[in-house]
């Protein structure tokens, strides 16, 4: 087995905002109304994640860090060893993460794992551009760029092959990031900042988020008159974001929140851009079900913009009562790829795998194999 130096940066409030219905987590002030919301940090869920897959290699790994939440402590709880290469600030922001991956480069590491989202691969990218190779765990809101595994697990099993001295080569992929204000009034902006060397593992290593490519009016208007003729009166039906689900709102006449999850029950609004707790809160009084689509050329259908469907709300839906829709150029778009699942709860993920039916037409479905 090789020996391999690697550098571990956190970005600990990634992801925050995502279940309270921010849509990021970039800027201080959006941390705030974060946490003044209740938000939990997230963040280092994912780093554990992947530190227990990698804890068999002890032997073959030299750590390098940033301190406190930016590293030192995860790599701590996991029981490595490890180099601290700066001291952490107790509130954190992209000034930290640019000045800790320009220590990790400094050391000679020979990958940098960073846990952020688009914000976070900014920092990077403008802190050590294509110098050095890097590669992202994902615990942002939106992961639009291309320098992320597909999960924490697949993360890991990119590192775990180049210790096993497998050939893994690594290739430019793009940084890409929208612009949260307007993200927030229902509009994508997704500029492209740079590229980033990343180990290029077409299995684990996620893909450019794809808008669609064609107007297929058509069927997105079949998959919804099959929803709606479908609604169970009485049922609270929680839609995911979208243009697919989108769809659905425009069949009822009904308008809808492009980028936010919206509470649906007889045909009718009862909560738009609802949070974590919002849904909850409803779940107390209804049965439901839970709409959603996947993330064009990623797969994803839950843990990428919708953290609002959290763990504690699909576990109350059930894992029956979860509808995916998608046209079927959608899934040919993903060339054989499962559809992910990556919630914060690893035992979720697995129960949430196997096949699942999508519905891609009036009264058509096809079945699809979902991987956690």
């Amino acid at each position: 087995m090789n020996q391999i130096k690697l550098g571990l940066l956190v970005n600990p409030m990634a992801g925050i905002g995502g279940a309270v219905g921010l849509k990021g987590s970039d800027g201080e002030s959006i941390v705030d109304q974060a946490l003044q919301r209740g938000a939990v940090p997230r963040a280092l869920q994912r780093v554990g994640i992947f530190l227990r897959e990698l804890q068999p290699y002890q032997a073959q790994i030299q750590w390098f860090c940033w301190g406190g939440a930016m590293g030192e402590d995860s790599l701590q709880e996991a029981g490595f060893n490890m180099q601290v290469c700066g001291e952490c600030a107790a509130t954190t922001g992209a000034v930290d993460t640019r000045q800790a991956a320009r220590a990790l480069q400094q050391q000679g590491v020979d990958l940098i794992v960073f846990a952020g989202g688009d914000g976070t691969a900014r920092d990077i990218h403008q802190a050590v551009n294509t110098s050095i190779p890097v590669l992202g765990i994902p615990a942002g809101v939106k992961i639009h760029s291309g320098v992320y595994a597909v999960h924490a697990k697949g993360a890991a099993e990119i590192v775990i092959k180049m210790i096993q001295g497998q050939l893994v080569s690594v290739a430019a992929m793009e940084v890409r990031d929208i612009d949260e204000d307007a993200f927030r009034q229902g509009q994508v902006r997704a500029s492209h900042y740079g590229e980033l060397l990343v180990p290029a593992e077409e299995r684990y290593l996620q893909h450019v988020k794809c808008g669609g490519r064609e107007v297929e009016a058509l069927v997105l208007q079949e998959v919804a008159a099959h929803i709606i003729d479908e609604l169970a009166r009485d049922w609270l039906y929680i839609l995911g974001p979208g243009t697919t689900t989108k769809a659905i709102a425009d069949e009822l006449g009904l308008e809808k929140t492009l980028l936010g999850v919206d509470l649906l029950l007889n045909q009718e609004w009862v909560q738009m851009d609802a949070t974590e707790q919002d849904i909850l809160h409803w779940l107390e009084r209804y049965p439901a079900k839970i709409v959603v689509t996947l993330i064009g050329g990623q797969g994803h259908i839950f843990g990428r913009g919708n953290h609002q469907i959290s763990p504690a709300v699909i576990r109350q839906v059930g894992r029956d009562n979860i509808i995916i829709i998608a046209t079927k150029t959608k899934l040919k778009e993903l060339a054989g790829r499962p559809l992910l699942v990556d919630t914060w709860d690893a035992e979720l993920n697995g129960e949430l795998c196997g096949y699942l039916p999508v519905i891609t037409g009036y009264e058509d479905a096809v079945l699809y194999p979902v991987e956690g």
